[in-house]
Parts: C-alpha cells; sequence; structure tokens
C-alpha cells in the first residue's frame, strides 16, 4: 500500500512541477502578476507537504527553501527577477532529480549551490523556512470558492418612480451562479388601495458564487440608499467559512424571522416545524417557504461538491488502459465472428443480437478510445522551457506562440511525438531564426517566433511548427544534395523535391557543427519515427519568410476505420481515413494504366498502382479491376485491387520480428472467420509509386 502511495506521490508531484514550470516562465514575462506568484508558492508549498507525509525529506527541505524566498516575494520584500527565475527553474529540475534518484551525490551539491544563491537573493534576517499559515480572506481563495449567500432585498416604495426595475437586478444576480428566488407579496395591499408607482415586495435569494460579497453588493450600488439590503455568507466550501444552519429552526432564527424562545416553545410539538409555526401563525407561510427553499438550495449545492469531489477524476496506470484497450479490440474480433454467423445463418433472432452486439461494442470501442486521447497541449506545454534555454544560449530572441492545444490525440502517439518534435523546434531556432541584429538588417523585428498549433483532418491531426526564420533557400539544398551525392548534377527537382533533402541521413545545411545541431544527425529520425506512427510529413518555405513543417497523423494507433480489399486469396485492409473513393475498370484499361503508370478518370490523369503486381500475386484476373483512389497533397493515386469487400472495423495487430522490414505493410488483423488480414502502408505504397515515375502525377 505504501508502495502505490509512493508511486502517486511521484505523479502528482510530476504534474505540479510541470505546472511550475509554465507558471514560472508566464511569471518572467508577467513578473508583476501577484496570481502567478501564489500558484508558484502553492505548488512548492504542496510538493514540500506530500514529499514530507510519503518520505521524501530530502525534497520536502529543499523545497522549503524555495518557498521561504517566493513567500518573501509574496509580502512585497523582494522583487521577481530574472536571476530568481532561473533559480527556481534550476530547482524544479534538481526536484525531478531528486524524484528519481534518492541517492544522487552531484546532485546534492547543486542543490547546495542553489540553496546559497537563493539565500543571498533573500533579503537581509529572512529565515531558512516558512511556517505553515493558514491563508485566510486571500483574494484568490475569494475568487476560486464557492460560497453560498441569502441576500435579503426590499426595495422602498419609491423605487419604481426613478425608472429602476427590481427584476433586472434578479436577474442579474441570476448571471452570477446558481440561485433561488423567493419574492414576499403579503404586503402589496387590495386593488382600491394599491399605488401603481409604489413597489409592494421584497425578495429572499439564496445564491450560490465565486463572485464576492463585494460583488453582489456592488449590483445593488445605485438603489443602495433606496432599499434595505442584507447579505450574508449561509455556506462556503472553504473549511475555515463551513456553516451548518441547514435545519429549518435555525435557519428561521439566523434570519431573523423566530425568536429562541418561540423557537424552544415549537420544538416541544411533534409535528413538523415548519406547519407548527404556521398553525401557530408565529411565522408567515412565505417566509417558512423562503426559509425551507434555502434549506434545498443550500443541500443540494453541499451535495454537488461531495459528488463532484467524489467523482473529480481518478489515477489509472497506462498498462491497464492499454489492457483495456486490447480485450475491446478482442471484443470486436469476436463481434464481426457473430455478424458473419448471423448472416450465413439468416437467423432474424440471431441478426437482431449481433445488431445489438455491434452498436454497443462500437460505443464501447469509442469510449475506450476517449479514455486514451489527451489534449496535446500537455505536449506542447512542455517545449516552453525547451525554447527559452534554447534562444538563450544562442542569443537569439525567441517566443512561442501555441494554437489548438485543446486538439486531442491517442496518448501513444503523444508519448512518441515528443523527441520528433523536439528535434524539429531546436532546428526551427538553430537553422531558421536568425540573430536579432541580422533581423533587424532585413527589416524584421528583433525577436523571432516559433508557433505550435494542432488542429483535426478527419480521422487525423494536422501539427505544424512555423518559423519566421531565414527560410530555406533551394539553391543551397540542390547544391548540399549533389555534394553529398544524394542527386545527380543534372536531375531537375521541384523545390517540394529539394525541401524533402533535409530528411537525408547526413544531410545539414549548417556552416558549423554546434552543440545544438550540424552534424545531419536527427532530422531523418524525425522522418523514420514520424512514418513508424502511419503519419506523414511535408515542408513548406519561403526564403527570408519562413518555414513550416506539418506532421499528418492518425488520431490513435489501436483500432480504425478500414476499407477491406481482396486480391488473389488475401484480403488486406487501406485505413479508411486515406481513400477518397472507389472505381471500376475494365481488364483492358487496367492493364494499359499498369503500362503506363497512369490512369484517366474522370477528365484527369493521376498515378495508378496495381498492388497484384506490386505483391507478386498470381493467379487469374478478374475481368474488371476495382480502383481505390488516395488523396496525396494536390494529386491522387489509384490502388488497383481485384475486389472492394467493404468497410471494416480493424483492430491493428504487430507483425513479427520476422515481418517487421516487410515493406508496405504497417500491421495485420484478424477478420471475423480468423483469416489474417495485412493492413497497407499507404505512405510506403505512395513512395513506391513515386520511385516507378509516377511522381509528377502525384
Amino acid at each position: 500500500m505504501q508502495e502505490i502511495q509512493v508511486d502517486t506521490f511521484r505523479e502528482e508531484a510530476a504534474e505540479l512541477l510541470a505546472e511550475l514550470e509554465n507558471s514560472l516562465l508566464e511569471l518572467e514575462d508577467r513578473p508583476d502578476d501577484g496570481e502567478l506568484v501564489d500558484k508558484v508558492f502553492r505548488a512548492m508549498h504542496t510538493i514540500k507537504g506530500s514529499g514530507a507525509m510519503f518520505g521524501f525529506e530530502r525534497i520536502a527541505e529543499f523545497t522549503h527553501e524555495v518557498e521561504t524566498v517566493f513567500d518573501q516575494v509574496r509580502e512585497g520584500h523582494m522583487q521577481v527577477s530574472d536571476e530568481l527565475i532561473n533559480l527556481t527553474l534550476a530547482a524544479r529540475d534538481r526536484i525531478i532529480g531528486m524524484l528519481e534518484n534518492e541517492q544522487d551525490e552531484d546532485g546534492d551539491r547543486q542543490a547546495a549551490e542553489i540553496i546559497a544563491s537563493l539565500r543571498a537573493l533573500a533579503p537581509a534576517g529572512t529565515e531558512g523556512a516558512v511556517a505553515d499559515k493558514k491563508q485566510e480572506n486571500k483574494p484568490q481563495k475569494a475568487k476560486s470558492a464557492h460560497c453560498t449567500y441569502r441576500i435579503y432585498f426590499k426595495p422602498h416604495r419609491h423605487l419604481l418612480t426613478n425608472g429602476t426595475n427590481p427584476i433586472a437586478l434578479l436577474s442579474e444576480l441570476r448571471e452570477m451562479g446558481q440561485c433561488t428566488v423567493v419574492v414576499h407579496a403579503e404586503e402589496i395591499p387590495t386593488l382600491d388601495k394599491y399605488e401603481a408607482e409604489s413597489c409592494y415586495c421584497s425578495w429572499d435569494i439564496i445564491l450560490t458564487t465565486t463572485s464576492s460579497a463585494k460583488d453582489i453588493r456592488d449590483v445593488f450600488i445605485f438603489v443602495e440608499d433606496d432599499c434595505e439590503l442584507r447579505i450574508k455568507v449561509v455556506d462556503s466550501e472553504v473549511e475555515d467559512e463551513k456553516h451548518d444552519s441547514t435545519l429549518l429552526g435555525e435557519i428561521l432564527l439566523d434570519r431573523g424571522d423566530i425568536t429562541d424562545q418561540e423557537l424552544n416553545a415549537i420544538l416541544g410539538e411533534r409535528k413538523k416545524i415548519g406547519e407548527v409555526l404556521v398553525e401557530a401563525k408565529a411565522v408567515p407561510p412565505d417566509k417558512v417557504e423562503a426559509a425551507l427553499l434555502e434549506q434545498e438550495h443550500v443541500r443540494n449545492v453541499r451535495r454537488q461538491r461531495q459528488e463532484k469531489s467524489a467523482s473529480s477524476g481518478i489515477r489509472v496506470s497506462s498498462e491497464k488502459l492499454d489492457k483495456l484497450v486490447d480485450l475491446v479490440g478482442e471484443l470486436v474480433t469476436v463481434q464481426a465472428r457473430l455478424n458473419q454467423k448471423a448472416g450465413r445463418e439468416a437467423d432474424s433472432d440471431l441478426t437482431m443480437i449481433a445488431e445489438d452486439v455491434e452498436r454497443l461494442t462500437d460505443e464501447l470501442r469509442d469510449n475506450t478510445m476517449s479514455i486514451r486521447m489527451l489534449p496535446i497541449g500537455t505536449l506542447f506545454s512542455k517545449f516552453r522551457r525547451l525554447v527559452r534555454d534554447l534562444s538563450k544560449e544562442l542569443g537569439k530572441e525567441i517566443e512561442m506562440e501555441v494554437e489548438g492545444a485543446e486538439t486531442e490525440l491517442d496518448k501513444t502517439v503523444i508519448d512518441k511525438l515528443n523527441d520528433p518534435l523536439v528535434h524539429l523546434i531546436r532546428n526551427s531556432i538553430d537553422h531558421g531564426i536568425e540573430l536579432p541584429d541580422e533581423r533587424k538588417a532585413k527589416g524584421k523585428p528583433k525577436g523571432g517566433t516559433v508557433k505550435l498549433s494542432a488542429e483535426h483532418s478527419g480521422a487525423n491531426v494536422l501539427i505544424s511548427i512555423t518559423d519566421d526564420g531565414a527560410g530555406l533557400d533551394p539553391e543551397v539544398l540542390r547544391r548540399k544534395a549533389v555534394e553529398k551525392g544524394l542527386v545527380s548534377p543534372d536531375a531537375v527537382l521541384s523545390d517540394q523535391e529539394l525541401y524533402g533533402m533535409i530528411f537525408a541521413a547526413g544531410f545539414s545545411t549548417a556552416k558549423e557543427v554546434t552543440d545544438v545541431s550540424g552534424r545531419g544527425v536527427g532530422m531523418d529520425v524525425v522522418r523514420r519515427s514520424i512514418e513508424s506512427l502511419g503519419g506523414t510529413i511535408e515542408v513548406t518555405s519561403k526564403k527570408s519568410v519562413g518555414t513550416t513543417i506539418i506532421l499528418k497523423l492518425p488520431l490513435t494507433l489501436a483500432i480504425i476505420d478500414g476499407l477491406l480489399v481482396q486480391i488473389g486469396d488475401g484480403f488486406y485492409v487501406m485505413p479508411l481515413a486515406a481513400v477518397e473513393e472507389c472505381a471500376e475498370i475494365s481488364r483492358q484499361e487496367a492493364d494499359l494504366a499498369g503500362e503506363r503508370g497512369m490512369m484517366p478518370f474522370r477528365g484527369e490523369m493521376f498515378a495508378y498502382l496495381s498492388l497484384r503486381q506490386q505483391f507478386s500475386i498470381n493467379g487469374q484476373l478478374p475481368d474488371l479491376e476495382q480502383v481505390v483512389t488516395v488523396r496525396n497533397g494536390d494529386g491522387r493515386i489509384g490502388f488497383g485491387v481485384d475486389r472492394v469487400v467493404g468497410q471494416h472495423q480493424t483492430v491493428i495487430k504487430n507483425l513479427s520480428k520476422v515481418y517487421r522490414e516487410a515493406k508496405g505493410f504497417s500491421g495485420a488483423t484478424i477478420l471475423g472467420d480468423g483469416t489474417v488480414a495485412l493492413i497497407l502502408d499507404v505512405n510506403m505504397l505512395l513512395s513506391v509509386a513515386e520511385q516507378k515515375g509516377c511522381h509528377g502525377c502525384l
């Protein structure tokens, strides 16, 4: 049990440290932001307390020192400086080291140096430890905590004559949170005594909101002198402000609707207190109704708070989640077998059962896959520190912008994207963005920008890395490619093909090798990593303007919708997201297209590749050949197959090591009858088509 708790602390500490890094980087830009200072302090305070609880005494003591300094910043005795940010970031890195290796002598020496530097920054007389203090009446608490207020609003009779509408005030209160309103109309006179310009009503409002009492009073700021207004906290999620007056008698007593003597006299009765009070005419019925509504409102708010606390989240290890996905994949396969069985038996009852199982399996699959989905912002946020540190190291001024951080992607894909994105960002900073003086000479701002963006595109996610640097020079790329022997001197290549050269092994345009880059190692690894995920990589650039690298990745690597096709006696699956449409051509047309590597369709020519020829499959050729067309950039390519079977829910299985090097296949799946179908690697097949001379049509 203790081991599980320690693992939980490590996970929570990792999340807090990631949040701490982001807060520090924001604080560097906004050093006067008190909320960010408080956020940093709270993160340190939580790590310190949890570390001490789970036996990480060294972490607790070290974090205590950093917390001391930020307490001085919160009290206004210190200013946020670049040195303080740098030291705190170094302290954050050291805490990570302590989590990973508790007996690290070099780390202990670094920790001692950081503490000494922090103490040198702190004002004279600052103690080395911060006493635990209750954070009472802190502005951030008032903003974040939900409080329930009882508001009594009784306008003076003449309020309507100055043009004030009480209903508008009540509507403004409703917009502030969960609101219950009770009107008291007992003072409305009979019609012969009624004055149309007088206000006879009053209201009790029970409001649950994150706003403060001052914010509520501001709603009535223009009528406060023309009304009777009372505002009181009756419940709060902050522990030291909680109220327990949810009993009807206590509410009425607290509201002043009944005295202690009257309440004690009534409590001797066996009836419900509200009924007795009304029968005894001690309290008007509308007052009892208001108190009952307040009681119900407060209890509902507390119940919702408890339910939210109980169901706010649950930690599940990635191994358990992967096991769940595997089981769902097996269920999908069994469901396919059931569908085939139902189709052969022609039994209506069995067909209905199969349809219900299919529906439930689809829902289970979608929900299970959604659990694996994470916002890509969790990955993007890690790179802010990389951009900051690398730009300072190279003497450049670079900002990172993020767009589409909420875009969700499979956790497995996100985990494998970290290293490729690090390479691409480092390349943009080192090769792409110029030094400040060079940018100024070109008429650009001294500070450069690296922008990371993500967006959904069908069953894929597009991730773009854009910089506003020098861009790629096609002529320079050509010279380097010829020098490296990658192309012949007389080769005719488009700019797009030249841009693709940066992903060749050993290719680099750097004039000198640095610690950051220049050895030609990394970009070829990036390409292989992206292709191993079933994705593609594309480069667009303009000299002196900038470069954009676009990664196209599948949403998930576990279960996909596929198009099942047949070639000879074998079955193959193409990712449905890659398929544009299907067509049918005669045997003669197919043979001619195979010779030319191109085929006409709907008034245009596009590349053609016969998969039967590609895989060297013998046997009787069909009289009519099916062609599956796939969009590739601005062009299309058609893959010739014997027969298109139809859509198929595909559970991806990895190929064994024996077949791992087989080109053109990304995995396999099991069909309902137990037959194994290979999943086609469309990107690899596109490369084959290009190598056969079809690239001009793609």
